[in-house]
């Protein structure tokens, strides 16, 4: 960071009044971390970094190499707008080093850094736009319940969407913080809603995640309330997505366009979304992350199970929507918001660009409704389904070259313990259902 920047990020720290600085940064599971520093601190962050103990951290490093540095982005600083006026808080993202001065290789924000500049050395720009869905939901006793607090559906009003204060506070909190931000809405489910916010380079995507879902939470315990980004939190009802919008930017123009190619779309779209289809078992372990996301990965809930592409289909697992020229894209339609999007946009990306080198066809559009087909008429089609635990999910990413290499060593080891431990923990588990289904019959 140059001379100038620290001194400039000093001046406005001063001008803003902050009292403390929140250093935060994201583990392997994509759960927000952060140390907190007074501001009298922020010069000696800003130039030589903030030390923590990395190995208390969920998947970092061991005990014998803890060390971690904390070094502050300048283009993340924020002040967190719910906080107290007489004792302003900034924050600042970081990325993570190790003592010798290196990038740290279980970093997510490291791994997606790496990851564009692949793309990068191709010419490519790589944007995102995620749609988040969420919960809210009522506490008792300090503690989050799965109580309702409206029975609103798909875009409804007040007073069905009771929530619609809460949801507007956070919108506003999000613009303070320097999101631009399309569109809220009341969703399907009760006490479901969405919060859409405008692409922007991957890297930037993914840290507004990080910061959206913060927020949220944070802004919903104040009004008494509890978010919720759990991909299905009721069994019964719609779960929770994050359907991520991309596209390639080249010289300045969008790469998936092409007026003259097939449905407006350019070679590079169609071999983008060959690559997608073709890695889409491997990238589900790091987009639908936990055994809950699979809950919601089933057929019949607007969740998409079956790899296949269309241009209108949201039954099918990548979607093109009818925009073209600048705004050309491929929706990729699996990712739920409990994922870490660092490591989720960095495996889309390394799938992607294999298929554009690799000239992977994805061959023709389905669309028709896949729900109303027989698994005969699917197979006759070639219609894969996507891993449908994590288990399955998390074989198919150590047998995935090309996702395997973009996630490093570190974090596949890193995601290898935490998929044993959870499959472990859920397997030997005996759940009320079974008590309700087996107890009083044998």
């Amino acid at each position: 960071m140059s001379t100038d920047t620290v001194s400039e990020l000093l001046e406005r720290i001063d001008a803003d009044l902050v009292k403390f600085i929140r250093l935060q940064f994201s583990d392997i599971q994509g759960l927000p971390k952060n140390v907190a520093i007074p501001a009298a601190q922020a010069e000696k962050a800003l130039t030589e970094g903030i030390w923590f103990d990395g190995s208390s951290i969920e998947g970092f490093c061991r005990i014998e190499e803890s060390d971690m540095l904390l070094k502050p982005d300048p283009d993340t600083y924020a002040i967190l707008p719910w906080r107290p006026e007489n004792g302003r808080v900034a924050r600042f993202i970081c990325d993570l080093e190790t003592y010798e001065g290196r990038p740290f290789e279980g970093d997510p924000r490291y791994i997606l850094r790496k990851t564009m500049a692949e793309a990068a050395e191709m010419g490519f720009t790589f944007n995102t736009g995620p749609e988040l869905e969420f919960f809210l939901f009522k506490m008792a006793g300090g503690l989050p319940t799965t109580e309702f607090v409206d029975l609103g559906g798909y875009f409804d009003l007040a007073p069905n969407d009771a929530a619609e204060d809460v949801r507007r506070q956070i919108v506003v909190a999000l613009t303070d913080m320097g999101f631009d931000i399309e569109a809220s809405h009341h969703e399907v489910a009760e006490s479901q809603h969405e919060i859409d916010f405008k692409y922007a380079e991957a890297l930037v995507t993914a840290d507004r995640v990080i910061t959206f879902k913060f927020a949220a939470k944070a802004i919903a315990l104040r009004e008494g309330l509890h978010a919720t980004f759990m991909a299905k939190p009721i069994g019964g009802i719609n779960g929770s997505g994050m359907h991520t919008h991309g596209s390639l930017m080249k010289d300045g123009k969008n790469a998936f366009y092409d007026p003259d190619g097939r449905f407006g779309l350019s070679e590079t779209c169609m071999h983008w979304i060959g690559g997608l289809l073709a890695h889409a078992p491997a990238i589900t372990r790091v987009a639908n992350p936990t055994i809950n996301s699979y809950k919601r990965l089933v057929p019949g809930y607007e969740a998409p199970v079956y790899v296949s592409w269309s241009n209108a289909n949201r039954s099918a697992l990548v979607r093109v929507p009818s925009a073209r020229g600048m705004s050309t894209r491929a929706e990729f339609r699996s990712p739920d918001p409990m994922c870490n999007p660092y490591l989720t946009f960095a495996a889309m990306l390394a799938a992607g660009l294999d298929g554009i080198r690799n000239r992977i066809d994805p061959g023709d559009p389905t669309d028709l409704n896949i729900y109303h087909l027989s698994g005969d008429e699917r197979r006759e089609r070639g219609i894969e389904m996507l891993p449908g635990d994590l288990y399955d999910a998390h074989r198919a990413m150590l047998a995935d070259d090309v996702v395997r290499t973009a996630l490093g060593d570190h974090v596949v080891s890193g995601l290898d313990a935490l998929t044993t431990a959870d499959w472990d923990s859920f397997r030997m588990c005996v759940h009320p259902w079974e008590h309700e289904r087996y107890l009083a019959i044998y």
